[in-house]
């Protein structure tokens, strides 16, 4: 286009240069309206490209963004766990410390432990069986011995009742003897 007006310039004048200049001008502006016309028909379809590549970005970005969320999610629970763990581990340990403390300043004082009053109590039942043994076997010994004494006694009363029976009957003669003379 510049080698046009040069041309146009060097050969006819100045009318010249402004004929090519207005001719020149009326192209560029209908090259314009073709452009114009051109992007408004392409453009409800260039619009519905963008919205369609749009929404795929969307999908991807939120797809993205859930498996960063998911991501940290995890990590935060597997550190809460962790963390969870060794607290409780901590926990554990500071308890079975202060057990062994508590049970070595009351053993100091001479306050007999769980296992002292276990054994004792076994102990106990022991011995309950073995009193109860004795007392069975003294039981029956007394009963043997209240069963002979018994017998003595009744051997005895009857002896008494038999030697009163007989002064009994004697007297009993005696005075019907006396009474009959």
């Amino acid at each position: 286009m510049v080698k046009k007006f040069k041309k146009a310039a060097d050969t006819a004048g100045g009318n010249a240069l402004i004929a090519q200049l207005k001719e020149s001008s009326a192209q560029i502006w209908l090259a314009g309206l073709g452009a114009f016309s051109k992007a408004q028909e392409e453009g409800g379809k260039v619009f519905e490209a963008l919205v369609k590549e749009g929404s795929e970005l969307q999908k991807k970005v939120k797809s993205f963004a859930d498996s960063q969320v998911n991501d940290v999610t995890n990590e935060v629970t597997g550190k809460i766990s962790e963390a969870t763990s060794k607290a409780q581990g901590a926990w554990d340990r500071l308890e079975t410390v202060f057990e062994e403390r508590v049970g070595r300043a009351v053993n100091r004082l001479g306050v007999p432990s769980k296992a002292d009053i276990t054994a004792l109590l076994a102990r106990v039942d022991e011995l309950t069986k073995e009193v109860a043994k004795l007392n069975a076997e003294k039981g029956a010994a007394a009963a043997t011995k209240a069963r002979a004494n018994g017998a003595a006694t009744v051997a005895k009363a009857r002896k008494t009742v038999s030697a009163a029976t007989k002064t009994g009957i004697k007297k009993a003669k005696a005075a019907v003897k006396a009474t009959v003379n």
